[in-house]
């Protein structure tokens, strides 16, 4: 086993934005950011299980990381939509460094043309073999959903990509499909928004996309694998 990279982004996680932007300071302590019950993570599981999603259990950051790893094949081409969760177990850092995979990630980051980078955005990142994201929310029926501001996330786990693994801790489980919407806007939302001030210098962050999916794909049942973290990961 290989030593877990320590995460770099060390700024941005749920904690440390919560300690430096008054804006989101009321969510400290919330709900939201705790790990789920075992018997919580459990029905998930089953439920995930029941809606045709490949499920693999992680128990905590060091063993999500091996996991992760473990589930892209070698020479596989690889991109992710931003995740403090895979920041947290240290996957973000580890790509950072030579890998086995064909990294569109790092192709994309290489082209500082914001018109080309755009592209190889839409065409390249969204089309990858494995395409890496997590989720504002996981119901305990199956159920996942996530959003975004420009498409880059939503689009690859829709349609674009080969394969997709949700890499999720089980503070991300929610009761249903309308809690899942509100931890989204309510937590994750303002969450993104404090990101956004820290690192782009932006105002704020908005849910343009927002999406549900209820089942996994009946034609391609093995498409999207979750990675379900038994620890608090993430916002």
């Amino acid at each position: 086993m290989s030593t877990r990279p320590e995460n770099s982004f060390a700024n941005t996680t749920f904690q440390a934005l919560v300690n430096s932007d008054p804006q989101i300071a009321h969510l400290k302590d919330g709900a939201y950011s705790k790990a789920a019950s075992p018997e919580r993570f459990n029905i998930t599981k089953a439920g995930l299980e029941a809606k045709g999603f490949k499920v693999t259990i992680a128990e905590n950051k060091d063993e999500a990381y091996e996991k992760l790893k473990s589930l892209i094949p070698a020479g596989a081409s690889i991109n992710l939509a931003h995740s403090t969760t895979l920041e947290e177990i240290g996957f973000i850092n580890y790509l950072m460094g030579e890998t086995p995979y064909v990294n569109i990630r790092a192709k994309i980051l290489a082209e500082k043309d914001p018109v080309k980078q755009a592209e190889l955005r839409r065409i390249d990142g969204t089309t990858v073999d494995y395409f890496l994201t997590s989720m504002c929310a996981v119901t305990e029926n199956g159920e996942l959903a996530h959003g975004d501001q420009t498409g880059t996330k939503v689009g690859g786990v829709a349609f674009g990509a080969k394969n997709v693994i949700v890499v999720v801790g089980s503070n991300k489980i929610v009761k249903d499909e309308a809690e899942a919407f509100k931890r989204t806007t309510e937590w994750c939302l303002p969450f993104a928004s404090a990101f956004s001030r820290e690192v782009f210098k932006a105002p704020g962050a908005s849910l343009n996309n927002y999406q549900v999916i209820r089942q996994a794909n009946p034609f391609n049942p093995d498409r999207i694998q979750v990675l379900l973290i038994n620890e608090a990961l993430g916002a």
